[in-house]
Parts: C-alpha cells; sequence; structure tokens
C-alpha cells in the first residue's frame, strides 16, 4: 500500500509543485490550503504516514503550529515535517515542542523535502526502536519510562495525567526527573536527543 502525506501549504503554486515531487516519489498525497482543510483531510483518512505544513499560512504566522498542536489533540501522532521561510528560535523550539520530527527553512529543493519525508516514514517505522534506546540509557522507573514515550508522542502533562489517572502535579515530577536522567533541560532537548541524532 502506498503511503500517504497531507501537504498544508496555503501558496497554490508551492503546493501543486511539492506535491508533483512527492507524488513522482510514489507516494500518494493530499493537499490543503489551511490548518481546517488540513484538519478535516486528517480526521478522514484512513492512515497518514506524514503531514508537511508551512507554518506561515494566510498572514498568520503560527498557523502551522497551531496545526501540529490540533492533530495531536484529534489523536492523529503522524510525524510532522515543518517547513517555513521564517526559521526563528522561538519557532523552532514551539515546533519541537509540539511534536515535529523535522524541519525544512525555504528555500528548499523537492529533493530535499523528499528526504525528510523518507526519513519521517522511516521514524513512524521505528520510532519505538529509536525511544526505547535512549531511554533504557536512563535508567527510568517503570512509570518514568511510560510518561517519557507519552511525552515523545506529542501529549501535555495534562493529557498524561488524564489518561494515566494520576495528579497533574505528579506527571510533572516524573518529568522533571526524566529531564533530569535524560540530561536535558525540557522537551524540545529530548526531542532532539531522541529524534535529530
Amino acid at each position: 500500500m502506498k503511503r500517504t502525506v497531507l501537504l498544508v501549504e496555503d501558496e497554490r503554486d508551492t503546493r501543486d509543485v511539492l506535491c508533483r515531487a512527492i507524488e513522482r516519489h510514489g507516494l500518494t498525497c493530499l493537499t490543503a490550503g489551511a490548518p481546517e482543510a488540513a484538519m478535516t483531510l486528517a480526521r478522514g483518512a484512513m492512515l497518514l504516514d506524514v503531514v508537511v505544513t508551512d507554518v506561515v499560512m494566510g498572514g498568520d504566522d503560527r498557523a502551522g503550529l497551531r496545526l501540529l498542536r490540533d492533530l495531536r489533540e484529534a489523536g492523529i501522532r503522524a510525524p510532522v515535517v515543518v517547513i517555513t521561510a521564517f526559521a526563528d528560535v522561538e519557532k523552532v523550539k514551539i515546533a519541537l515542542n509540539e511534536g515535529a520530527a523535522y524541519l525544512l527553512e525555504k528555500p528548499f529543493r523537492a529533493a530535499e523535502l523528499i528526504a525528510a519525508v523518507e526519513r519521517a516514514c522511516q521514524q513512524r517505522g521505528s520510532m519505538r526502536e529509536a525511544v526505547d534506546g535512549v531511554l533504557a540509557t536512563a535508567s527510568l522507573t517503570e512509570k518514568e519510562f511510560a510518561v517519557a514515550q507519552r511525552l515523545l508522542e506529542g501529549m501535555t502533562a495534562t493529557e498524561i495525567a488524564a489518561r494515566d489517572h494520576n495528579s497533574e502535579k505528579t506527571i510533572r515530577q516524573h518529568i522533571t526527573q526524566i529531564y533530569v536522567k535524560c540530561g536535558v533541560a525540557n522537551r524540545a532537548e529530548l526531542f532532539r536527543k531522541v529524534y535529530l541524532r
């Protein structure tokens, strides 16, 4: 079965060029020009392997970043490749905290996007191994290990607490210990350690 990519880009010409490149690579490409349309497609898709989204859409300089959060809240866990012409440090940090797997700065060649999509597809297939490999060396307790996996799936402390029937304070204490044991300061650094090695 062909892998499916959801491409979210508000500039029609750019969207068409990137879609053709993705399809020439043998992938199915669904396209949306705005986050709302992307969410409709994502909810209706049988399976999404990767989401590629621009950050700035329709004059909103954070539309793509909010889309990452909305996808996670809807339970859509496909890895996300973020594309942007404005890769400032704050936006990169937000993108990583919201679960982006890769970030490409415009201008880029179609081949670079395809390479990022392929890495994201491989990550989806080997995500558990990557997570287990890094976390196994950190001497986490069983509970910390479970919380760390949920963090790396993009869940917030509140979502983890609700899912695991714990208080948010308890989950935040586990998260603090995870960061200490993994030698990172925050979730963005934990993502980098696991996925951007």
